[in-house]
C-alpha cells in the first residue's frame, strides 16, 4: 500500500520561495507518475504539475509555468515542488499524488494515492 507524506509548507511573503517534499513509502517511487495538486479555500482541487517515472516528462498548469518546478529523486523515494516568486493566489493546501498513467492526466480521479496535504500561505 502506497503512503505519501508531504512537508515543507508554511507562511511566506509574496515573492518568496518554498520547496515542498513528498516521500512515498510502501512501494518504489520509480513505478509511479507523480503529481502535485492544490486546493485553495472555497475552490476545487486543482492540478499543478506532474512528472514521469524517470523524471524526463513534466507538465504544468499555466498559472505556475516558469515559477514552479517539479522534480524527483527515485533513490530517495521523494518528489519535490520548488515554488518561486510566490503570489497570494498560490495560498492553498498542496497535495502530492501517485498513480496516474501519464503526466498529461490532470484529473484528480486519475490518481489513486494521496498525501494528507501541506498548507502554504502567501501573505504580507
Amino acid at each position: 500500500q502506497v503512503q505519501l507524506v508531504e512537508s515543507g509548507g508554511g507562511l511566506v511573503q509574496p515573492g518568496d520561495s518554498l520547496r515542498l517534499s513528498c516521500v512515498l513509502s510502501g512501494r518504489t517511487l520509480i513505478g509511479y507518475v507523480m503529481g502535485w495538486f492544490r486546493r485553495a479555500p472555497g475552490k476545487e482541487r486543482e492540478f499543478i504539475a506532474a512528472i514521469g517515472r524517470l523524471g524526463i516528462s513534466t507538465d504544468y498548469t499555466d498559472s505556475v509555468k516558469g515559477r514552479f518546478t517539479i522534480s524527483r529523486d527515485n533513490a530517495k523515494n521523494t518528489v519535490y515542488l520548488q515554488m518561486n516568486r510566490l503570489k497570494p493566489e498560490d495560498t492553498a493546501v498542496y497535495y502530492c499524488a501517485a498513480g496516474a498513467s501519464t503526466v498529461e492526466d490532470r484529473l484528480p480521479s486519475t490518481y489513486n494515492s494521496w498525501g494528507q496535504g501541506t498548507r502554504v500561505t502567501v501573505s504580507s
